[in-house]
């Protein structure tokens, strides 16, 4: 459930590291949006490759972006390969927020090897703001029902990471 845009690839190179995240920087201060850069020497991530999971250890760096109020951040955490492998949800933020996003994808995506995105409210294969808007109030309708269904549900709430869940 969820309006939630995944996005995973490698730099082609160290040099492309620096492009991309001064291009994410531009894109937080030209929206005036909050963002900070990081760096970990020892950072834990569960990673997901061929509908398998498996854990990565190691240095990371990047940038966080805090696209709006209501939406998870926009993370880009490199590892020590230059690969990402992220998701930001949208669906409680305004749908200009979802746009805004994967137009910023596919500024950077020149910089990949390949970049995957899958994004569930069809807009980075479609550009359709009209089928964006179906696929938000589709999930905002299947939360009403699940809450409806069980009154123990409740959300949505911003869980210590920033992340945004549902339901719980």
């Amino acid at each position: 459930m969820g309006v939630t845009i995944h996005f995973e690839g490698r730099l082609k190179s160290n040099k492309d590291f620096d492009k991309v995240v001064f291009i994410a920087k531009e894109f937080a201060e030209k929206n005036e949006i909050e963002f900070s850069f990081f760096e970990e020497s020892d950072k834990l991530l569960l990673r997901v490759k061929d509908g398998k999971e498996f854990d990565y250890q190691g240095i990371t760096r990047g940038i966080r972006i805090q696209p709006h109020d209501n939406s998870d951040p926009l993370n880009l955490e490199f590892d020590k390969d230059n690969y990402m492998q992220e998701y930001c949800k949208t669906q409680f933020a305004e749908i200009d927020t979802h746009i805004k996003i994967v137009d910023f994808l596919r500024q950077i995506e020149p910089y990949f090897e390949k970049l995957n995105v899958e994004d569930e409210g069809e807009y980075w294969e479609t550009k359709s703001v009209e089928i964006l808007q179906k696929h938000i109030d589709n999930c905002f309708a299947a939360i009403e029902d699940l809450k409806k269904e069980r009154k123990d549900l409740s959300g949505p709430y911003r869980i210590e990471d920033g992340r945004i869940i549902d339901l719980m």
